[in-house]
């Protein structure tokens, strides 16, 4: 993996992690009002397990990514190549 620097005001040359952070943002931040960072560490590890574990995303076919990389792995779906 390379670490590629975009270019500024150019999210749509990052768009993956642009959506990934806006929608963090709506529907974890802004749900939220913390009082700590120990609040919200615990608050967002607990968004990201659901993110990646129970949350369906429309783009791998409304399954939720842990799913949708084991359903990969095991050749039960062809996944698609995402360049980043």
């Amino acid at each position: 993996m390379t670490h590629e620097r975009i270019p500024v005001k150019t999210p749509s040359m990052n768009s993956y992690i642009e959506s990934f952070h806006s929608i963090l943002e709506d529907e974890c931040y802004s749900r939220n009002e913390f009082s700590s960072f120990t609040e919200v560490y615990k608050i967002v590890s607990d968004y990201m397990d659901f993110y990646n574990n129970r949350r369906r995303h429309g783009s791998i076919g409304f399954m939720p990514p842990s799913k949708y990389y084991k359903a990969v792995m095991n050749n039960s779906i062809s996944g698609n190549k995402m360049i980043a």
